[in-house]
């Protein structure tokens, strides 16, 4: 098994998002990291809150990881299918992101949480950042 086709790790979400450029890491009031590029968030973890919940015991789930995603069409490509690990609460409604359960960053391989990784990024770079960093890296399957 190729390296990039292995489950995921949640340190692969730390590893890919520091391997952007142009990123900063900023710590939340709980000390959750945030990953920004230009001041602002692409990928962060979440505290606890009330609207992500599990349905069974009401219970905030601990885990959860917030990302950009580059349009609400992409984001409804990621939670309409209930078998995704993506999901959304009332909380995200109109907002241009996806939630992932740490727990379940292992449904994905490492080379399609790159993509999400990726682009969280260019969602919130700028244009010239992100015309940038796609000039210098070529889809390597197109």
């Amino acid at each position: 098994m190729r390296g990039d086709e292995r489950p995921a790790r949640v340190e692969d979400v730390h590893d890919l998002a520091l391997g952007m450029p142009y990123v900063t890491v900023v710590h939340g009031s709980s000390g959750n990291p945030v990953y920004q590029v230009g001041g602002k968030s692409f990928v962060f973890f979440r505290t606890p809150r009330p609207d992500a919940v599990d349905p069974v015991t009401g219970e905030r789930y601990p885990d959860v990881i917030v990302f950009w995603v580059p349009s609400e069409s992409d984001k409804l490509a990621l939670i309409q299918d209930e078998a995704s690990p993506f999901f959304t609460t009332p909380h995200f409604n109109g907002h241009r992101s996806v939630l992932l359960r740490a727990c379940r960053v292992g449904e994905l391989t490492r080379r399609e949480l790159a993509e999400i990784v990726q682009d969280a990024w260019l969602s919130q770079a700028s244009r010239r950042r992100g015309e940038a960093w796609l000039r210098d890296n070529p889809d390597p399957e197109s």
